[in-house]
């Protein structure tokens, strides 16, 4: 029996998104894991840098399972939970997907820079509240990635705690930048 990912199937490839590579790459760091074990991981990982829906890590699964880029056990009493895992074809897929580099354009989607944006009838005073609140916010969150980073334990020095580094290098500008702008707005 062909799998919907099969060329010689006649049926359309399966379209990966970044969500289904988060689930493969989580399943490969971790292991077999059900749905809540990936929500758990990327909310003390992924999600520091790519933001998303976590009710995707409940639905993708099946559809990757369906592919046949995961195998699934589900248990026969109690919750029914699923039990998923990587199959060579997900190994495949993953291994595609991390050497083929990519060309898209760093996404930022920041309310307060968008708020920023259309300020021009905002008086100095508000505009400084806004900008000393962000500095606020990215300070708070240097002092949670720093944490992370404290934490890391076996994994320090490995490359997925690369991006840790670019997000504490990331907001360490943002204060920067905000600094300026209350700045600015006081003088």
């Amino acid at each position: 029996m062909s799998k919907p990912n099969d060329p010689s199937s006649g049926a359309e490839p399966l379209r990966l998104s970044p969500v289904s590579y988060v689930v493969l790459g989580v399943i490969r760091l971790r292991g077999p894991s059900t749905s809540y074990d990936l929500k758990r991981a990327v909310g003390r990982s992924i999600q520091y840098f790519w933001p998303f829906p976590h009710s995707q890590l409940y639905v993708e699964p099946n559809r990757l399972a369906e592919a046949g880029l995961l195998s699934c056990e589900q248990e026969a009493e109690g919750r029914r939970r699923r039990l998923y895992a990587l199959t060579e074809a997900g190994k495949d897929a993953l291994d595609r997907w991390l050497g083929s580099g990519t060309e898209q354009v760093f996404e930022l989607r920041d309310m307060a820079l968008m708020q920023l944006f259309f300020s021009a009838d905002l008086r100095p005073d508000q505009l400084r509240d806004l900008a000393e609140g962000q500095v606020r916010f990215h300070r708070q969150r240097i002092a949670t990635l720093e944490e992370i980073a404290g934490n890391t334990g076996e994994f320090a020095g490995q490359n997925r705690m690369l991006p840790l580094d670019l997000g504490l290098r990331l907001a360490r500008t943002y204060v920067d930048f905000w600094s300026d702008v209350a700045e600015e707005q006081s003088g």
